[in-house]
């Protein structure tokens, strides 16, 4: 077995992702904590201590890179935004280094920007990614692309030559998560395993058909089941098509309203699960997807901090 050369986190607010990684890049082992918010007021160094106990015991205390909100102030230390635009030289400039027990911890800075509405906009954890995904697929680093990083707060990055030019969040996953749990839109409905079933695929159609307007849309997921035309076990698969459609579709009409051309293809850096939804969301407008694992562009990313360091 290659010999561990440092561990890469991913800490966002409600997981904690930490990695064994080789000199190469690869993952020679996984375990998962609390996410940042659910760590105490000073319980970080703590939480470190415990989980990386045995590792310590294995290979030494190795240098620990972390990325997202552990670097926010819901954070172990705030670290200040690196400016957009950005590339891996200045997000890696910002880097800001602490101690534990003789354990050197880099934490990531996180990107600030301006989004298509022209206000400003925020990311921690996800430039992480990003730059990741310049490492994986190297055409990236010339000429413009649209990524998308669906989540809680899905991003959708614009990048030209390499750098995060500007950037707007969307809410995607946090408002389906409080509709689906605590509207009346989720009473009566079948739970839903987030796959895309008949119901996902009519609320994508129904967002195709009648626009990106989504406020306008959504109390049809309890409309239509009272008219008998949605069944409970779809219900919740329509309302998430309803949620993601309209993220897609009102992103390509900011493109369009600010005069910029339809993307051929946008590069989906997430979940496995959430990429193949926002596939099926970018098809029905016609436009390709290139999907890649958000947790191995996370690691890369980090690998790219260490090798500048």
């Amino acid at each position: 077995m290659a010999a561990p050369v440092f561990i890469a986190g991913d800490w966002g607010t409600s997981n904690l992702r930490l990695s064994l990684v080789d000199a190469d890049g690869a993952v020679l082992g996984t375990r998962t904590g609390p996410g940042a918010a659910a760590v105490p007021a000073g319980g970080f160094p703590d939480t470190v201590r415990g989980l990386l106990a045995d590792w310590d015991a294995a290979h030494g205390r190795l240098p620990l890179l972390l990325c997202g909100m552990v670097g926010s102030t819901l954070g172990w230390v705030e670290v200040p935004y690196a400016a957009a635009p950005a590339g891996a030289g200045e997000i890696a400039g910002h880097l800001q280094r602490i101690d534990l027990d003789g354990r050197p911890v880099y934490i990531a800075p996180g990107v600030k920007g301006t989004n298509l509405q022209g206000a400003p906009d925020v990311m921690r954890g996800e430039e992480t990614q990003v730059l990741g995904a310049l490492i994986t697929r190297p055409a990236l680093a010339t000429g413009d692309h649209l990524l998308c990083l669906p989540g809680t707060h899905s991003k959708w990055v614009d990048l030209s030559d390499g750098r995060i030019t500007g950037f707007t969040t969307a809410m995607s996953g946090e408002i389906y998560a409080l509709l689906s749990k605590h509207s009346t839109l989720a009473r009566g409905a079948a739970e839903w395993d987030g796959t895309p079933d008949a119901g996902f695929r009519q609320g994508l159609a129904r967002v195709a058909e009648a626009g990106a307007d989504v406020l306008h849309l959504l109390f049809e997921t309890r409309a239509r089941q009272m008219a008998g035309v949605l069944t409970p076990e779809d219900a919740l698969g329509f309302l998430s098509g309803l949620v993601i459609g309209g993220d897609v579709a009102a992103t390509l009409a900011r493109h369009r309203a600010l005069g910029r051309p339809a993307p051929a293809r946008v590069v989906l850096v997430g979940a496995p699960a959430l990429n193949t939804l926002y596939t099926l969301a970018l098809a029905s407008h016609g436009v390709a997807a290139l999907a890649l694992n958000g947790a191995e562009q996370s690691t890369a990313g980090l690998l790219a901090y260490f090798r500048r360091l």
